[in-house]
């Protein structure tokens, strides 16, 4: 019911207000998401440095180039990041047991704190839509996921040719 509440007070003649609803949205996500932010520390950390943390987290003990592969992204990438985050005193290197020569990553105290709130901040999301969507039908569910979808494949199709 959540959908025919909805369509009655908004107009559906002009589907760019969709469009331009998604636009803004998908700003202040971005505006959020990229917040520099504490994360329960002392210290300021930048959306690429969280992530990173996550992923240490997710791949306890990984190391530099296990980690590149995995994120998608360079080895020297990846090691400029490391290379913050150990001076912010949020993971440590440890040599790796059966290789001498690599460096496994793990997270310290701080790291777990920074990793806990930034956690916390998506399960706090994940409550903002699960509340909006409580009272919607499994086809709205459906018709919505579909509809992201289908936008997210839309988009990455768009940004491949725009880059070409």
């Amino acid at each position: 019911m959540l959908y025919a509440n909805n369509m009655m007070n908004f107009n559906f003649d002009n589907k760019l207000e969709i469009s331009y609803m998604l636009l803004r949205l998908g700003v202040k996500l971005s505006e959020l998401d990229k917040q520099t932010n504490y994360y329960g520390t002392d210290t300021p950390l930048f959306y690429a440095e969280i992530h990173m943390i996550r992923a240490i987290k997710e791949n306890e003990g990984i190391h530099v180039s296990g980690l590149a592969e995995k994120l998608g992204v360079t080895k020297g990438a990846v090691s400029q990041i490391i290379m913050r985050l150990q001076k912010k005193g949020m993971i440590i290197k440890e040599v790796d047991p059966r290789n001498s020569s690599r460096l496994n990553l793990r997270l310290t105290p701080k790291g777990e704190t920074a990793n806990m709130y930034h956690k916390k901040i998506h399960n706090n999301f994940d409550d903002i839509v699960n509340d909006i969507l409580k009272d919607a039908s499994d086809t709205e569910k459906s018709f919505l996921k579909n509809f992201l979808n289908s936008l997210e494949e839309k988009i990455d199709t768009f940004d491949k040719r725009k880059k070409q």
